[in-house]
């Protein structure tokens, strides 16, 4: 069950990856969460009653200053505000380490707010592209007595909530459901009921906070829950859940996701979202309903269907070639679908040829053919498409294509058009390389 709460580098563990399963990287990504920045977490937090350390956002170096200043004392941190995770260990784009660092005046606070605000922050999870730094989050420093991992998830088996809780708070719990399976306190709650006083409680026990803080603990654990439940959270994590020196329960970190299918009626947390931190191409795919992936292939892939498309990016891989996105049009598959499909992937210059693969069952394969040559002239597309139509109405379709007299290779069989997917794609990319230009035609 401790699965569960590993799920939270999506698009970045999406394309790491790849490179072992498409399949596997397909099926992880299709969840559909918002993520909100540190501070944004735990001002909603906070709002609920939840001891989260004190802390004030800032989108430049002034404004760090001051907030140092309103914290006062000398030991504070400064974080990043970047969606990805192992900001300690990243580095920015102008040389400058660490996106998380100790800090003791509000002098030091402008000065390292300077260093990363309007830079990438390069981590492990963002890959060699980083993500830009558009503010720095300054919190006062607290030391725990002790630290524990908390997170309130949605389990597919059980079809309910489940609490996920482990005493080694602090540190990686992937690695502490792998060397320490039995440090994972796993419980499953009853929609229904909720989290009772008796399962917080024991939970809080089982977890090892010290006798005085058992009733704030609880306390925290179930308001953790309401946010869960009242916010149409996916999941909320907090790493680390702390008893402090001073015997207060604290949530010192906190990344919480949202259900984008709940946009409608949270629309206070979705003005949260903070787009700069998503990718331009899937921002746009969403926004014409599309559900897009960018990797690091140079097969463009047009399919319609989310499964289908976790196959088509498997036989690719089997066949020596490099998916270039993941690319899920829908059931529909309809003229405007495949334009905004297109566009998206020859936006990528790494793509070498485009491999759509269509099953049409709810939309004619012939309406499927008309919107394929159509868009495909209007682009005066140069690069080769290979389309395998199956489906309603399937001859009509490959009689249109193979008269269109455009580049599209009508190819009936999925193992054979994956193969000449991936020969195209590689005299392509070889002329490209000693700046040639190519010209095919199929004797088929």
């Amino acid at each position: 069950m401790y699965k569960l709460a590993c799920s939270r580098p999506l698009a970045a563990a999406f394309k790491s990856g790849l490179r072992e399963s498409p399949l596997k990287i397909a099926l992880s990504q299709q969840r559909r969460a918002l993520s909100i920045h540190e501070y944004r977490s735990a001002d909603l937090l906070k709002s609920y009653g939840i001891g989260v350390p004190q802390g004030y956002v800032a989108y430049n170096a002034a404004e760090a200053e001051s907030a140092a200043k309103k914290i006062g004392g000398d030991d504070m941190v400064i974080k990043a505000q970047v969606l990805a995770g192992g900001r300690g260990k990243g580095t920015f784009d102008n040389g400058f380490k660490g996106g998380v660092r100790v800090i003791y005046s509000p002098t030091e606070a402008k000065i390292l707010a300077d260093q990363m605000i309007g830079h990438k922050l390069i981590t492990k999870q963002t890959g060699e592209r980083g993500r830009q730094c558009n503010a720095v989050y300054i919190v006062e420093r607290k030391f725990a007595r002790r630290e524990f991992y908390l997170a309130v998830l949605m389990d597919r088996a059980s079809q309910g909530p489940v609490i996920v809780a482990s005493s080694q708070g602090g540190m990686d719990i992937e690695t502490v459901a792998k060397e320490n399976p039995s440090a994972i306190v796993t419980t499953h709650i009853d929609i229904h009921k909720g989290v009772t006083d008796e399962i917080a409680t024991d939970i809080a026990q089982k977890l090892g906070f010290s006798e005085q803080c058992v009733e704030d603990a609880k306390d925290t654990i179930q308001k953790l829950y309401q946010v869960f439940m009242e916010k149409d959270a996916t999941q909320i994590e907090i790493n680390p859940l702390s008893e402090t020196n001073d015997h207060k329960v604290l949530c010192m970190d906190a990344k919480l996701n949202f259900d984008d299918n709940a946009e409608f009626r949270q629309e206070e947390v979705f003005s949260w979202r903070d787009r700069t931190q998503e990718d331009a191409d899937e921002v746009k795919a969403a926004t014409h309903g599309l559900n897009f992936i960018k990797l690091d292939g140079d097969i463009g892939c047009l399919v319609n269907g989310a499964g289908l498309a976790m196959a088509t990016m498997d036989i690719i891989k089997i066949n020596g070639g490099q998916p270039a996105n993941f690319l899920d049009v829908g059931g529909g598959a309809t003229p405007e679908a495949i334009k905004q499909a297109f566009d998206l992937i020859t936006s990528d210059p790494k793509v070498t040829c485009i491999f759509v693969n269509i099953f049409g069952g709810i939309v004619r394969c012939d309406a499927i053919a008309k919107g394929l040559i159509a868009v495909v002239e209007s682009m005066n597309l140069r690069t080769p498409v290979v389309a395998r139509l199956q489906g309603t109405n399937v001859g009509e379709a490959r009689k249109l294509i193979d008269e269109s007299g455009l580049k599209i290779f009508s190819i009936e069989d999925l193992q054979s058009a994956a193969e000449k997917s991936v020969q195209f794609s590689k005299v392509v990319k070889m002329a490209r390389d000693i700046d040639v230009g190519v010209e095919f035609s199929l004797g088929i």
